[in-house]
């Protein structure tokens, strides 16, 4: 079997794996509910507006304010902690949104690539899509990939000295 062969069964078998990765019980392609997309946005806007400095400002204003009319500290400590909990969720949330986006301009960018790759006369074919592949054997493609490489450059330095000796 060809490297190129083994490379295509990989991704097929990548591919089949990951379309099988969604939620048990669940079709891949549901479209969330209202309820959560409002929470999505609820979430969005919080992160943004507890990311803004002026926010971090108005949260120490606000606790030296609560010393400064002498209120109980047990009632902040507790006030702070939820806060703190749930502001850290909401930033995760829009964390993962985030690399779900960058993940979607990533196999866009790769798609590009193979284009590129099996479009150009040069190039190898066998190289794209193997983006797909793990991470494993993406290594060890490389590493051949420079061997050969390696190979082809000394097999060109042999070759030059005998070409300028009979010059």
């Amino acid at each position: 079997m060809s490297k190129h062969e083994q490379i295509e069964q990989g991704i097929a078998r990548h591919r089949r794996a990951s379309a099988m990765s969604g939620a048990p019980g669940q079709p891949q392609s549901a479209e969330p509910g209202r309820l959560y997309q409002l929470g999505c946005r609820f979430s969005e806007w919080a992160s943004d507006l507890s990311a803004h400095p002026f926010a971090q400002l108005g949260v120490i204003i606000f606790c030296v304010a609560w010393f400064a009319f002498g209120l109980t500290a047990d009632l902040l400590t507790a006030a702070l902690s939820i806060l703190a909990i749930t502001l850290s969720q909401m930033v995760l949330n829009r964390q993962n949104e985030r690399e779900a986006d960058a993940h979607r301009r990533d196999v866009a960018m790769h798609a590009k690539l193979d284009e590129l790759l099996i479009a150009s006369r040069r190039a190898r074919n066998d190289l794209a899509g193997i983006e797909d592949l793990p991470e494993e054997v993406i290594a060890e493609i490389k590493q051949e990939r420079l061997a050969a490489a390696s190979e082809e450059a000394d097999e060109a330095n042999r070759r030059l000295p005998a070409a300028s000796s009979g010059s």
